[in-house]
């Protein structure tokens, strides 16, 4: 079994999960995990290229970036999910139980409400961008931009998905640095 499938069974809010969900988030690994490949492999071509036979494919470094981009929003979601992206604490640790479910209550709707407004300007300023061209590759502007609305769109999906588990102060948690740092000590 691989990591991230046993990662996926031992954690108990993944037996929760219902089959559009489990998909949803199979695609978003499976997306991220394509994008990330195909950028290893243009960057590594382009170094043994440079280096090796003394020519560069000019594209190469702008489709990089591109997919660069689009792996940051796409897996924005996922982090999300994991409890990966930077969080102070602080305020609801002082808070009484019943205000921290208020105060996340409060958090979940302004992080709601922001990726809705991402999504939508995301939309618009990829709308506007449909008649521009990259540089090397000649293609619309608006797919690279498209990764602003695609990654909002994921991240308000996996936060509904996991709503009533950070509201109840049950959802995911990455390991902190503390942690970590005891462990090796």
């Amino acid at each position: 079994m691989t990591e991230l499938a046993q990662f996926t069974a031992d954690n108990p809010s993944s037996r929760k999960r219902g089959k559009f969900e489990s998909s949803f988030i199979f695609v978003n690994q499976a997306l991220v995990v394509a994008m990330m490949a195909v950028m290893v492999a243009l960057v590594f071509t382009n170094v043994v290229t440079r280096y090796v036979f003394g020519f560069s494919n000019t594209w190469a470094e702008e489709v990089s970036q591109y997919l660069m981009v689009w792996i940051a929003f796409v897996g924005a979601g996922l982090a999300l999910r994991e409890g990966r992206h930077v969080a102070v604490e602080l305020l609801q640790d002082l808070l009484s139980p019943h205000s921290r479910r208020r105060l996340r209550i409060l958090v979940a709707c302004l992080m709601a409400a922001f990726f809705a407004a991402v999504a939508i300007l995301g939309l618009l300023f990829a709308n506007f961008a449909v008649d521009l061209e990259s540089p090397m590759i000649n293609i619309s502007m608006a797919i690279p931009y498209a990764c602003v609305p695609i990654g909002a769109i994921c991240l308000l999906a996996h936060l509904l998905f996991i709503w009533r588990g950070y509201v109840a102060g049950e959802h995911e948690v990455s390991e902190s640095l503390e942690s970590i740092d005891e462990k090796d000590m």
